[in-house]
């Protein structure tokens, strides 16, 4: 079975609650508890924000670009490349 990650704030001090888990009684399991530092919200991306952002147009001044989709298509295909090695060869 994989690891089961679940984030929760403690609600009282030295307590803390998990129900619904997929375990069964007799079963052996390990948990371990990891504190976070902070608990950042993003702000959410509006058309607005987007639009004031800077990224619309970034390429157009670009020589080497002719087609920015063809670009970024090729830029999202080398990315999901990047990390996988070939272990046959």
């Amino acid at each position: 079975m994989e690891a089961l990650r679940i984030e929760q704030i403690f609600e009282k001090d030295g307590e803390i609650e998990v129900t619904g888990l997929p375990f069964k009684k007799g079963q052996y399991i390990e948990i371990i508890l990891i504190p976070k530092l902070t608990r950042k919200k993003r702000p959410r991306l509006t058309v607005g924000r987007f639009r004031q952002s800077g990224l619309i147009g970034i390429w157009k001044d670009r020589d080497d670009i002719q087609n920015s989709s063809v670009y970024a298509r090729q830029l999202r295909e080398q990315a999901q490349h990047r990390g996988h090695y070939d272990l046959a060869g």
